[in-house]
């Protein structure tokens, strides 16, 4: 195949990229080498196999200079960050949302391009859902929007069922539940996922959108204190400070390794599927495990700090429930959370790290306080 990689420079997309040349397909990347991420710096990492054009998704011509070569998208690139989205959103709407736009008018107004297209793959994000799912034990699953500001501030972490009041227990998320879209972020994605869902029928281009939850390992930035927890408490042991806890720390997520990730995008491309699916491990993990996981593996001697503060529109739980794509693309995540995290950190030690988590801390607050 001829395929395209936007965002084929960062993370999922430069591992991506790895997979897709080693499997002998032709390979464009369309990336603008964002400052947030790459630091002014092209990352060493690139693959010599792929042909790089750098270029940025708001603007058309920039995607023009590379769909007339290819058969295939992977849509990669977006701004990432749901703190960050909620006081930049003109930032993130552009990014996300216009650029994915421009590919969808671009394949509307030039038919000599859209048929030659055979697949396409974009990403949406965990992020689109909210909070997360709820079984109580007296009405069956529940779902639920933010917790009042109220029983937060008593230091209530729990969700309870919104007919009795009980404590109810996190399930995994399916692709059904419905969407609440608490950030830019999540909006932004959930537009990338239905303009290419929509277009996708209307083009009869088989498309699929993936829902990643918490995507980690080695290539993760650093030094951007906008990406995962995994990178963020990485720098932070790095630099001999403590990784920071918001509430309680026992908040689960579901954390899924980058190869797993690349396995899900490579079963897509070579399936005739289209459709939305979840992509994770069903495998719900604390955030203080995670923090004390990397503190072990780095071998330091910084220890957690667990604010018991909260943030507006955090939720509490979410993992996901991954037997749609299992069932209908084949899909198992291999690779267990410690040997993920070793990896991360294998490669970590040998990166610089930016700690830029405090400035981060100090924008939100300066915008919305707590």
């Amino acid at each position: 195949m001829k395929v395209l990689v936007t965002g084929g420079a960062g993370f999922i997309g430069s591992h991506t990229v790895d997979r897709l040349v080693e499997d002998g397909n032709k390979v464009f990347v369309l990336d603008n080498f964002e400052p947030q991420v790459h630091q002014d710096k092209k990352p060493d990492y690139l693959n010599s196999h792929a042909k790089y054009i750098i270029g940025d998704i708001t603007k058309k011509e920039d995607w023009l200079k590379v769909l007339k070569k290819v058969d295939s998208v992977i849509h990669l690139a977006a701004m990432v960050g749901v703190g960050q989205s909620i006081y930049q959103p003109v930032r993130y709407l552009l990014a996300n949302t216009i650029g994915t736009s421009n590919l969808y008018e671009i394949l509307i107004n030039k038919p000599e391009i859209r048929n030659n297209i055979q697949k396409i793959i974009v990403a949406s994000s965990k992020s689109i859902y909210g909070e997360g799912a709820y079984k109580c034990k007296t009405h069956g699953i529940v779902y639920l929007g933010l917790r009042p500001r109220e029983q937060l501030e008593k230091k209530d972490w729990e969700v309870h069922c919104p007919i009795c009041g009980e404590y109810v227990k996190p399930i995994g998320i399916t692709e059904e539940k419905p969407i609440q879209n608490l950030s830019t972020y999540a909006l932004s994605k959930y537009d990338t996922e239905r303009i290419a869902m929509n277009f996708g029928f209307v083009l009869q281009i088989p498309t699929i959108a993936f829902r990643y939850f918490n995507v980690f390992g080695p290539r993760q930035s650093l030094n951007n204190p906008y990406t995962g927890v995994c990178a963020i408490f990485s720098s932070r042991i790095k630099n001999n400070n403590p990784p920071i806890i918001f509430e309680d720390g026992n908040q689960v997520r579901d954390f899924i390794d980058i190869r797993d990730i690349v396995e899900a995008n490579i079963l897509a491309l070579n399936s005739e599927k289209s459709g939305v699916f979840n992509v994770g491990t069903e495998k719900p993990t604390s955030i203080l495990e995670i923090a004390r996981t990397l503190i072990e593996i780095f071998d330091s001697d910084v220890d957690v700090k667990i604010t018991e503060e909260f943030r507006s529109g955090d939720n509490r739980h979410d993992f996901a429930n991954i037997s749609k794509i299992r069932k209908e693309l084949g899909f198992k995540p291999k690779h267990s959370l410690k040997e993920g995290m070793e990896k991360l950190v294998e490669w970590g030690e040998t990166k610089e790290a930016i700690d830029m988590f405090d400035k981060a801390e100090k924008e939100r607050k300066k915008y919305f306080g707590g």
